[in-house]
């Protein structure tokens, strides 16, 4: 079993060396990566609001039930900051990273698993095009730029979701939550925040890809690699958080 793992671990490292290579053809390699703009990025634009705005309604309301049961008296307005901390800190950048592993993370393994399965990489490989580097790095670029992105929409989204919350069961009131929003926060936190949605983003692109890239068998197999990258690739995430965590603020 570590064997297996150790060799998987080495493939994986050489199939991104291949694969972060200069492009060979850069007027193709710009068409690629705005179509994976849109397959990895606008296309997850509705799943992030949803999960985003419910969640931060949630944390909004667990917080204000929790400060109320607390044994010292906590002011309405920390409702506010406690739900921006966690956005930021935790939820957005961890919670839809894990949630983007599972949608990205599935359409990356199964698409090219699909052009392992069907010969379409062998085909470039003997054309003498670097197969790696023309399909996997335009989704890494992708990811990398376009996920912190997502996860900004998602703290503002978020925020908005406890606002709502507020006025719809009139638990605090909206002075007192935009006041606790307007609290001071250390900047390093939001730095942190897109600095590891970008590690995770890089996870979400290559692991996948190498999930897909290495398929061999039909249509079964592409189905049990799409499986397994996500798998991988949101122990990767939850992994990775607890390296980033440790580091930054410990």
């Amino acid at each position: 079993m570590l064997k297996g793992l150790f060799t998987s671990i080495g493939e994986y490292f050489i199939l991104l060396g291949k694969a972060l290579s200069k492009p060979q053809k850069r007027n193709v390699y710009l068409k690629l990566l705005a179509r994976e703009f849109y397959d990895l990025g606008v296309n997850s634009f509705g799943l992030v609001l949803f999960t985003s705005f419910f969640v931060g309604a949630v944390v909004a309301i667990q917080m204000f039930n929790n400060f109320n049961a607390s044994s010292f008296p906590i002011p309405n307005s920390f409702v506010g900051y406690a739900t921006k901390v966690v956005l930021i800190l935790e939820f957005s950048p961890t919670i839809i990273s894990v949630i983007l592993a599972g949608k990205v993370g599935s359409y990356i393994a199964s698409s090219i698993g699909t052009m392992r399965v069907t010969e379409q990489i062998d085909a470039l490989d003997i054309m003498g095009v670097n197969s790696a580097n023309f399909l996997i790095l335009p989704k890494i670029v992708a990811s990398v730029v376009f996920n912190p992105i997502l996860i900004a929409i998602s703290i503002v989204m978020g925020i908005l979701g406890g606002y709502f919350a507020g006025a719809a069961t009139g638990s605090w009131t909206k002075a007192d939550y935009i006041t606790g929003i307007q609290m001071y926060m250390p900047t390093y936190f939001i730095w942190y925040a897109f600095l590891k949605t970008a590690a995770f983003a890089f996870l979400i692109a290559t692991i996948p890809a190498y999930f897909g890239y290495n398929v061999k068998g039909g249509s079964l197999e592409v189905g049990r690699a799409s499986t397994q990258a996500v798998v991988w690739t949101m122990i990767a995430v939850i992994i990775m958080n607890l390296l980033l965590t440790q580091m930054f603020l410990s």
